[in-house]
């Protein structure tokens, strides 16, 4: 039976929603897949779980062909496991953390990694029982500070998350190419490009992280090519270092004048002015050393201040920051941070614009540092080079402080912003630039949560060893509004075949009999191709809505029952082509392939 219009749950709008910032968030909305019930929570109508379950369709059918059994857990789960693993707190504030009736701790669960390892656990203690894949598609939750973009990056999210579990490494290598190569064959279908990029395991742990990145100009993460083949998201780039130097040819550190130099800009012109350099060279802010001052809230909640040293032609990048220092949150340090500094029995502070790791009485940051504060500096600022930098005294800076003559760091730091030009780590050439958007992510796990969960096997020599696992996520309703991103025109949606709610879409315009008689042998004919048939059967209203209506929902097959019904003539509307064209009516499933 044909889906028809007259009695189907739907309403599209003309006007944009006021809170949308993308086109397939203004889209979906308009014509009638979801509807905002909070920021970043959406309610899903009859055509959005149409998609939905297309997408969901094409996961489990690689999915089973990759070897993995789908279950399901619940999203309510009890806070025990997740302290155990320490991720009760690692969350932070991106916990939706609740109490039942009894002031029993609970939570909407982000992720599942605990309770795939205790269902795993609870079930096999044999080697003989792995390799195991299984998986679940599942809503997550997590309260995004930052969410946007409809469907891009909410609080409320699909996701499939499978789980691999082996009981040798070479085991977990197999399962983790196993899902990987899954994932290309689910992105191909789906008509979505991808650029498998290395990535930071972050909260997830583990010792291999590969995301798959769409690339898009309204994508929220940066990634870096080489022309070699080099891929890697800017949190996990790492700098190439520059081989070190002698220190031994190089003149003191001096202390000079430099008034009014708070920012980088302004020290550069004043060292020009007042200390230009004896080789004739102009000064520039590659030749400064930054030091800018960073807080760490921990997830214990205690608050430490660190000290981050970074050539001075370069910005700290806040992503690569929470990275480095996870799973503390960041943020720079604030005026009351100094204010408590300077209140501090025999602590010398530090003076804001001139913060530096010495000073004519000491070592103020680094190993040897009077403050106690760490000092990190980047990979670049290796031992023989030399800089300008704060005094820690007002309007004064070091010129010629060189790292591992005058001061020493308390390690490196990947906090600096990355460019284009930026030699690719593998040495295949410079990195460019681009914008992309995650759509699945692959984890090799090791044992971090086998080991905190107890999860061991018997393996061939009846010893007891633990598991290792592998963790795959794809975000289903991120890659929905993904293919909408990229499938639209002017009008409306335009949906890809193979995620498409409907087959074809059947209008009957007109108010003569014939048009709604033939329209319904029209619908018969195609349903016995064994197509699925939305059929706008609305009798009171006008073909431009109907048209308007159809271009907005985006079924990329149209068939148009009109003028030319009588004679048995119907119209083939290809809105991926925008083609019209005349079709006899007994030539219409045909005519569809």
């Amino acid at each position: 039976m044909p889906t028809r219009l007259s009695n189907y749950f739907l309403r599209t709008l003309r006007e944009d929603p006021s809170d949308a910032e993308v086109t397939s968030h203004r889209l979906l909305v308009r014509a009638g897949y979801i509807r905002r019930q909070a920021p970043g929570i959406f309610a899903w109508l009859p055509l959005g779980l149409r998609v939905k379950g297309k997408i969901e369709a094409i996961i489990r059918e690689e999915m089973a062909a990759a070897g993995a059994h789908e279950v399901h857990f619940p999203a309510l789960l009890p806070r025990e496991p997740y302290e155990v693993t320490g991720r009760w707190e690692e969350y932070g504030d991106a916990l939706f953390r609740v109490k039942d009736r009894k002031g029993s701790d609970m939570l909407l669960a982000p992720t599942h990694e605990e309770a795939f390892t205790l269902l795993v656990k609870d079930l096999y203690n044999s080697y003989k029982d792995l390799p195991l894949s299984i998986y679940q598609i599942q809503d997550k939750y997590r309260d995004e500070a930052r969410s946007r973009g409809g469907l891009l990056r909410g609080r409320e999210f699909t996701m499939k998350d499978a789980y691999s579990f082996d009981h040798t490494d070479a085991g977990l290598d197999a399962s983790y190419q196993a899902q990987r190569d899954a994932y290309e064959r689910i992105f191909t279908r789906l008509g979505l490009e991808y650029v498998i990029v290395k990535a930071d395991a972050g909260a997830m742990g583990g010792s291999k992280s590969e995301e798959f990145l769409h690339p898009t100009p309204v994508g929220e993460d940066t990634f870096v090519r080489s022309a070699g083949g080099y891929a890697a998201n800017v949190e996990a780039f790492t700098t190439v270092a520059p081989p070190t130097r002698s220190s031994e040819k190089l003149t003191p550190a001096e202390v000079l004048d430099t008034p009014d130099s708070a920012t980088i800009e302004a020290l550069v012109e004043r060292a020009n002015s007042a200390h230009p350099r004896p080789d004739g060279r102009s000064w520039t802010a590659a030749d400064t050393l930054k030091n800018v001052v960073l807080a760490l809230t921990h997830p214990d909640g205690s608050r430490e201040l660190v000290v981050v040293g970074l050539p001075g032609d370069r910005e700290v990048d806040m992503k690569r920051v929470e990275v480095a220092f996870g799973p503390a949150e960041v943020e720079p340090a604030n005026e009351a941070d100094f204010a408590r500094l300077d209140k501090l029995d025999g602590h010398p502070g530090l003076v804001k614009g001139y913060i530096g790791p010495w000073s004519a009485d000491g070592a103020v940051l680094g190993e040897e540092s009077t403050t106690g504060i760490r000092f990190l500096v980047d990979p670049r600022v290796v031992d023989g080079t030399g800089w300008i930098t704060g005094a820690n005294v007002h309007g004064k800076h070091v010129f010629g402080l060189v790292a591992g003559r005058d001061f020493q760091p308390d390690g490196t730091v990947e906090a600096a912003e990355v460019r284009a030009g930026d030699p690719a780590p593998d040495g295949s050439g410079p990195v460019e630039l681009a914008r992309g958007m995650e759509i699945g992510h692959v984890f090799q796990l090791g044992r971090k949560y086998a080991e905190a969960l107890g999860l061991k096997v018997l393996d061939e020599n009846g010893k007891l060893v633990t598991v290792t696992m592998g963790s795959y996520g794809i975000g289903v309703t991120r890659a929905l509004a993904v293919i909408a991103e990229l499938n639209n025109d002017a009008k409306g949606l335009i949906w890809p075949e193979a995620v498409s709610p409907f087959d074809v879409q059947v209008i009957a315009t007109g108010r003569d009999e014939v048009v709604f008689d033939v329209s319904e042998i029209v619908v018969a004919a195609i349903e016995a191709t064994g197509r699925e048939v939305l059929y706008d059967d609305r009798r009171k209203v006008s073909p431009g809505v109907k048209f308007g209506d159809a271009e907005l929902i985006g079924i990329p097959n149209l068939v148009i029952v009109g003028r030319g019904a009588a004679d048995g003539i119907v119209e083939f509307w290809d809105r991926k082509t925008g083609e019209r064209e005349q079709v006899a009516v007994a030539d219409v499933a045909a005519r569809l392939g």
